[in-house]
């Protein structure tokens, strides 16, 4: 067994087995535009939960007064 082999062995895992959800996908773009990008706007809707969760984290922690403001670097921060 050569190093060829071997690495032809990972471009045979690679494209057959690992990327069959995304060849699926593709083939779907020809039916629904809306399915394909179904991973797209998951992930979208994660980042908007993540996004508001960060910002409510935020405003809690400015009501209560634990965050320090001292501006130490640069003085236009006040």
């Amino acid at each position: 067994m050569s190093w060829k082999d071997f690495f032809e062995g990972i471009q045979y895992i690679t494209e057959e087995f690992l990327f069959w959800p995304f060849d699926a996908l593709r083939t779907l773009q020809l039916d629904s535009w809306w399915l394909a990008n179904i991973m797209t706007w998951i992930f979208i809707a994660i980042g908007f939960v993540a996004f508001f969760y960060w910002m409510k984290q935020l405003k809690i922690f400015n009501d209560n007064g634990e965050e320090d403001r001292t501006s130490t670097s640069h003085s236009f921060l006040q």
